[in-house]
């Protein structure tokens, strides 16, 4: 990459930065309810008007879902398109949770049984979540209400914006490391008696491990259940949804590690456990999923 390319992308990258810092001034400046009429918007213009990886989502969900309607398909891939804007102009307001009770009145979340099996023993826990609902605002309402972790998160392209998100997801105790550190650094959070989180429905691009996810065949990042098991410590699948008024509620049930061990083969079956919770709640609710992720494009 020539020098002159180098500059350019910096520009941009900063140019963008400083976009996305102004709307940010902008949503912290209004109500909430005024700001999910802006994320309304935004919304029905990726998907009316740009048609941001319109094809492919539309594409996701017929494959998904054969049984419904293409009328029902638009419904749906419209609601995807509001969601995922919703989600950007709601990290754009994550400085404004400043406390446990400003968490409270965005946030259900009812961890009392992961708290049992992992803190209340004095011993480490993983919580596996997926690109659903607002998983930013789940991370860091979470960590105000109930317990601080240590956050697996891949690293933007553009550095500022990268570091800026960093900063909102830390400031209230809890802690990030990047893939490529996530098996040593999350086994020693784990060793510590922490509570690591990690988004498991993204395909692995290094993995050979492959199963079905919403009917398809294709890599699946056995990392979560590597970890749990090595580490000898409980899995839990954390969903958040929304529930109407700009409100979320987190789902957890514990996955069932009856007769594992440590081999790979022994992560491979746990992954598929959690990996059929993961689609059970797409299923059921699949406007709150991540469609525009290219999620089926390593098969074996």
């Amino acid at each position: 990459m020539t020098r002159r390319r180098v500059r350019n992308e910096k520009f941009l990258q900063k140019v963008i930065y400083n976009l996305i810092m102004t709307l940010g001034v902008l949503v912290r400046s209004v109500s909430r309810e005024k700001s999910t009429v802006i994320a309304r918007f935004f919304g029905d213009v990726g998907y009316d008007l740009l048609k941001v990886r319109r094809k492919l989502v539309t594409q996701n969900l017929v494959l998904t879902f054969p049984e419904k309607s293409l009328s029902e398909i638009d419904t749906i891939a419209r609601q995807v398109y509001r969601n995922q804007a919703e989600n950007v102009i709601e990290m754009l307001r994550l400085p404004m949770i400043k406390t446990a009770a400003d968490a409270s009145l965005l946030l259900d979340i009812d961890a009392s049984e992961l708290l049992a099996k992992t803190i209340g023993q004095k011993k480490g826990g993983v919580l596996l979540s997926a690109h659903f609902g607002n998983w930013e605002l789940f991370g860091l309402c979470a960590g105000l209400l109930v317990t601080p972790a240590t956050i697996v998160v891949k690293r933007l392209k553009n550095n500022e914006i990268d570091q800026q998100i960093n900063t909102w997801r830390t400031m209230h105790g809890n802690r990030i490391i990047y893939k490529g550190k996530a098996l040593r650094e999350g086994m020693r959070a784990l060793g510590k008696g922490g509570i690591l989180t990690v988004l498991g429905d993204q395909s692995d691009p290094g993995g050979s491990f492959y199963t079905e996810f919403l009917g398809r065949r294709t890599s699946v990042f056995l990392g979560p259940a590597y970890l749990a098991l090595k580490a000898g410590v409980p899995l839990f699948v954390g969903m958040c949804r929304r529930i109407g008024d700009g409100r979320y509620i987190v789902e957890c049930e514990e996955i069932d590690m009856s007769g594992l061990g440590t081999a790979k083969t022994d992560a491979e079956e746990l992954a598929r456990r959690y990996t059929k919770v993961l689609e059970r709640f797409i299923y059921q609710y699949p406007e709150e999923w991540f469609w525009l992720h290219n999620r089926w494009k390593r098969n074996g």
